[in-house]
Formats: C-alpha cells, sequence, structure tokens
C-alpha cells in the first residue's frame, strides 16, 4: 500500500541555459495542478503536446509525460514537464506550480518516496545516487547492475536462509513436542557457509573502493627527472610546471583520469633529492611526496640514466606498493636498463601507451574476474555487523546448546542485513542517505 504523501515539486535538470528543462511534479495533487496550467486536457499513457498557460497568458510550449500511480518511478501520480531550457522559464513555471498547492522537494525526495512505496529497496536507492555520481564507466555499470537488483538478491538470499533456520529455532522452542531440535552441528555449519558468503563480498570492499573513488598512482623520482612532463602527457594537456630548474615541483599535484573505463588518480610529486635540504618549502613538498607515496595504490618510478643511493632510499619509501620502473627522457638517452623498466619519451611519446597498458593490468589484477557490483560503506559495516552476530552463534556453541541463545544472535544477523535492503531502518538511517542527493532525484 502506497503513502499518502503531499505533493512536490523540482527540476530533474539544472538550470542553467540549455535545450531541455525538465521539471517533475509527484504526488496525489500532479494531475490536479497540470490540468490548471495546462493548455489541452492531459492524456495519460500519452505524450501530451501543449502550452503552460497562467491566467491566459502562454509561459512556454512544452511536452507533458504523465504516468499514473503505481507505474511511476514514485510510485505515486508523477507529471513530467519537458520545456525550454531558459532559468527564466522554468523558474516561472516552478512558481506557478507551487501557487496551486505544490511545495519544493527536498534532497532525494523522488527516490525517498520511491523506497517508502517499494518501488526499490534502499540498496537500489544507494545505486542511484551512485550512477549520479560515477566518474567512470566501470563505476557506473556496476551502480547500474545494483540499481537492477544484483547486491539486493545477495543479500536476501543470504538473509532467507538465516531467516529459515530462525524459524526453525523459534518453532523448536514454542512447540518442542511438535517440531524437533535443530541440530547444533547444522546450526554452526549453516552460519560458517553464511559468514564464507559474507566475506567473499567483504575481501573485494577494497576493489569497490578502488572503482568508486578511483586508483591513486603516484609519480615519484629525483628531481628534473621529467615527473612533471610525463604527468602532463598522461593527462594530455599542461597541468603541472615543466622547467629545467631543480626542484620547480615544490607541491603534490593531483588530477584524474578516465582509462579503459577506470578511475586514476595521477599524483605528481616533488622531486627528492635530500631530506636534509634546507629550503623550508621544498623539505614541506618532500613530506607531502612521501605522504602521497603511502596513500597510492600503484608508484611509478622515474629515473634517467640508472639507480643511485637516493633512488634507493626513495624506493624504500614505496615497500609493498606495486611499482612500474620508468626510464625517461628516450629521445635523448637511449640506454639499454634492467629492472624490467619501460623506455619513455614524454616529448616524442614513445612508450607513453605501453605505460597506459602496464598500468592497466596492474588494475585488473586488483579487480575480481566476476565482480559486477559494489558496496559502500554503510553497506560494508551491516555485512560486519551480520557476520559478527554469526560468529557469536558459533562461539556460544563451544559451551551451551541453548537453542534460544543462538535465536537472538541469528536475529541480530537477520535484523543487519535488513538494514542494506532497507527492510530495517531508521530516520536517521534515511536522512544520512538521502541527504546526498541532489534535488529533483
Amino acid at each position: 500500500m502506497e503513502n499518502n504523501f503531499d505533493t512536490i515539486v523540482a527540476t530533474a535538470t539544472p538550470i542553467a541555459c540549455s535545450a531541455v528543462g525538465i521539471i517533475r511534479i509527484s504526488g496525489n495533487r500532479a494531475y490536479d495542478i497540470i490540468s490548471t496550467i495546462f493548455s489541452h486536457k492531459i492524456k495519460p499513457k500519452m505524450i501530451n503536446y501543449g502550452y503552460i498557460i497562467d491566467n491566459g497568458n502562454k509561459i512556454d510550449e512544452v511536452i507533458v509525460l504523465p504516468f499514473v500511480a503505481p507505474h511511476s518511478y514514485t510510485g505515486e501520480d508523477v507529471i513530467e514537464i519537458q520545456t525550454h531550457g531558459s532559468p527564466a522559464v522554468i523558474n516561472t513555471i516552478i512558481e506557478l506550480i507551487l501557487s496551486k498547492g505544490a511545495r519544493m522537494a527536498q534532497r532525494g525526495e523522488f527516490t525517498k518516496r520511491a523506497f517508502l512505496n517499494h518501488r526499490i529497496d534502499l540498496s537500489q536507492a544507494e545505486a542511484v545516487i551512485d550512477i549520479i555520481n560515477s566518474k567512470s564507466q566501470k563505476s557506473a555499470q556496476n551502480a547500474l547492475s545494483n540499481l537492477e537488483g544484483y547486491l539486493k538478491n545477495k543479500i536476501l538470499n543470504l538473509k532467507n536462509n538465516l531467516i529459515e533456520l530462525y524459524s526453525k529455532i523459534i518453532a523448536s522452542i514454542d512447540f518442542p513436542e511438535d517440531v524437533a531440535e535443530v541440530d547444533t552441528k547444522t546450526i554452526v555449519s549453516i552460519c560458517n557457509d553464511k559468514i564464507l558468503e559474507i566475506n567473499k563480498i567483504l575481501d573485494n570492499t577494497k576493489s569497490h573502493d578502488f572503482i568508486r573513488d578511483g586508483f591513486n598512482v603516484c609519480l615519484i623520482g629525483k628531481p628534473n627527472v621529467g615527473k612533471s612532463s610525463l604527468f602532463n602527457t598522461l593527462l594530455n594537456y599542461s597541468r603541472a610546471i615543466v622547467t629545467p630548474i631543480e626542484g620547480t615541483t615544490r607541491d603534490t599535484i593531483k588530477e584524474t583520469i578516465n582509462l579503459n573505463g577506470y578511475l586514476i588518480n595521477f599524483v605528481d610529486t616533488a622531486g627528492i633529492r635530500d631530506k636534509n635540504v634546507a629550503d623550508l618549502v621544498e623539505k614541506i613538498g618532500i613530506d607531502n611526496s612521501i605522504e602521497a607515496i603511502k596513500t597510492s595504490n600503484i608508484v611509478l618510478f622515474l629515473f634517467e640514466n640508472s639507480i643511485n643511493e637516493i633512488d634507493e632510499n626513495l624506493l624504500k619509501c614505496a615497500e609493498g606498493k606495486e611499482k612500474i620502473f620508468i626510464q625517461t627522457k628516450y629521445d635523448i638517452n637511449k640506454l639499454n636498463i634492467s629492472n624490467n623498466a619501460i623506455q619513455i619519451s614524454s616529448i616524442t611519446g614513445y612508450g607513453i601507451e605501453i605505460l597506459k597498458e602496464k598500468i592497466f593490468e596492474i588494475i585488473k589484477s586488483f579487480i575480481p574476474d566476476d565482480m559486477g557490483y559494489t558496496t559502500n560503506k554503510r553497506q560494508q559495516a551491516c555485512l560486519i555487523n551480520a557476520k559478527l552476530a554469526l560468529e557469536n552463534v558459533i562461539n556460544t556453541s563451544n559451551f551451551t546448546d541453548e537453542p534460544d541463545l543462538y535465536a537472538m544472535d541469528l536475529k541480530s544477523s537477520i535484523l543487519a542485513l535488513g538494514e542494506i535492503t532497507g527492510e530495517v531502518f531508521t530516520d536517521t538511517i534515511l536522512d544520512d542517505i538521502f541527504s546526498n542527493f541532489c534535488i529533483g532525484k
């Protein structure tokens, strides 16, 4: 059964000069309002062409798309008005709609209503904002999978298995003469299986974060080795200042590109020649460079002719990181080198595509082949809580066979999983989620 909300209005497109602007009305008065401001009688399930009119004056030529509840995005009666993308026209129409009894929508209120009216679950609602905020093709694809119910179905399958076990335990407690007690080994076995399934999801959370936020790739090396030149070449525009003077780059510079559908955050660092430099600004730049190395996923180590003691000390800062060795300035230094280094020239472009292929090869090693979805921090926390509750069941089984104690922790695990899909929620959870949405979605 749908909730009975008031009627809201907002733009579904930015208020800026554009070819088309879309205004969305949702609520039980949506049809009443449009009927008072549209030049023709609205025909449901059809594209309606006409004018928005105020006291007989035409405001704009528009197309009106009516959706009848529950077959709409929000599950309510919805009207979409496609008008010309003039900020003045859009604002005038919105003010007219407000004068007819609607109110301005809050952030994410359309999607919130879709959730509350059971059109989508909470993981799908979060997928909407993930799609909107996607900065890479892969991130958008995985968010779309969640919107289509991929994560929802995985969680429901987990939860339903636990509900079945919980129901049997409760039945055996309430009706001991009619229902056999569930064997402790069976309970432990099922809990272990579900923990393995949760772990499989949690094991990929770092990959989920990579897809959403991008991979950090840090360029390091001595001063004047060509870091900023390579940085600009990878970005395909001049972002960092390049001069023959050592120490030109005094601070870290971060920019992002899209590589084969994945987000890459390249970080250009200050050249490190001696940690005991006298120049305070350069020292701060070096400290920032070392910090950038620590937070990187891949390190591009640049050198010109050979690797010396300073280079070795710098490499120690990158211990445990995936590294790519790069010999720069190949246009003037065509040497045979070791370390399986890639030879490049930022001037001629030599070796740049090979370098990109190597970066992508490492990125792919971080991402499981079968991962077609992502989880966010809130969902990951719920999974951890569900897992901890199941571990409590197993720990309890070591010293007691009391089924009611198992049932308590099983219920906690079920509730934690229910928070992911929204079967269990609080106003605080909803406010935290939908406050990140834009108005109009």
